[in-house]
């Protein structure tokens, strides 16, 4: 029979990241993570953790170091490395598009691995003191969330200044994390400063990328906004030869065929028209109000016909097409936001 005593240490070291991840959920004004996505990255993180038991047992047998060393130099980086690869595939799929959003799926991976390395800890410990349960849930198990976190919004920041999604973006966010991790392993001061450093820094840094991402969220919208409208209305005016995507793709007729400019058209007008809508879904959630229903096998028309065009024109093509075409990471995952 399960009694208080064997309870109060579960909810102790699991609790505390878990709250700090709603936390950080119901800050996000946009609230464009969905639950599922935050539920994926938990597992995965759940995964991760399972994956990380072999990987470190197998590294310590491999290099022969003591359980002291290894925990302070080996065994964050393996974790780390292990916690980021999820944020490789969502880099990959740009399904981040804002720091916000990488700082709630970093987290969560980070909780679902504190749950299951946790659970772990409390089946294989014995009439342990409830302090070291206090450290776990407050140190150890949001450590892991705040590291993760970190990697994911580097990583982010990164991918917007680079224009790319390449997972070397990683390292820097992978190194920083090590660093904490293996720093929190050391055990340098009283068991209590740990945990109390983490949970007093990590909320207040969190709190500042938040900021950060929602003011550059705002500056995106207005911008980006603005200028896809106009883009559009260029193209549909019906006076497109008088524009300057007009002037431009003229001077592409001797490089490409006459039905590969048109398909070049479409394409832009298409992009534009997705674009606009995913903004406009933005501005309305800004605003506080729903969106409204989106028309779903429309929707799916639409990309269906992108996908078409974009075979079409070719990489050639969409490289002619770069200088209206918005490619950020961000502006792609406007796109697929659409899709999901």
């Amino acid at each position: 029979m399960i009694s208080i005593d064997s309870i109060a240490p579960i909810i102790i070291s699991i609790a505390p990241v878990f709250l700090f991840l709603l936390g950080l959920i119901f800050l996000d004004s946009y609230k464009l993570v969905k639950a599922r996505g935050v539920s994926g990255a938990i597992l995965y993180g759940c995964a991760a953790a399972g994956a990380s038991y072999f990987l470190n047992s197998w590294s310590q047998q491999f290099t022969g170091l003591s359980f002291v060393v290894f925990t302070r130099y080996v065994s964050p980086i393996n974790e780390e490395v292990l916690k980021a690869l999820f944020l490789v595939f969502l880099l990959k799929k740009k399904r981040i598009g804002f720091m916000v959003d990488a700082a709630i799926y970093g987290f969560a991976v980070g909780a679902g691995f504190a749950f299951i390395e946790n659970l772990y800890f409390l089946s294989t410990t014995v009439a342990a003191d409830m302090f070291l349960w206090v450290i776990r849930g407050f140190g150890t198990a949001v450590m892991h969330g705040g590291t993760t976190a970190i990697i994911a919004i580097m990583a982010k920041r990164e991918t917007d200044q680079q224009s790319t999604d390449n997972p070397v973006v990683l390292w820097k966010g992978l190194v920083l994390a090590a660093i904490i991790h293996s720093y929190y392993n050391h055990f340098l001061f009283h068991p209590l400063f740990s945990p109390v450093s983490i949970i007093v820094v990590l909320p207040v840094a969190l709190a500042g990328v938040f900021q950060i991402s929602e003011r550059a969220t705002r500056e995106w919208l207005g911008v980006g906004f603005d200028t896809d409208v106009q883009l559009l209305e260029m193209i549909t005016s019906g006076n497109l030869t008088q524009t300057r995507v007009g002037i431009y793709l003229k001077t592409l007729q001797n490089k490409f065929r006459g039905e590969i400019i048109a398909d070049m058209i479409c394409y832009l007008q298409i992009y534009l028209e997705l674009s606009i809508r995913a903004k406009g879904m933005l501005l309305l959630r800004e605003a506080g109000f729903a969106p409204p229903p989106e028309e779903g096998v429309d929707i799916r028309e639409k990309f269906r016909e992108l996908a078409y065009l974009e075979h079409s024109i070719g990489t050639t093509g969409r490289l002619a097409l770069h200088p209206f075409l918005r490619t950020s990471s961000r502006d792609l995952w406007q796109l697929n936001m659409l899709q999901t």
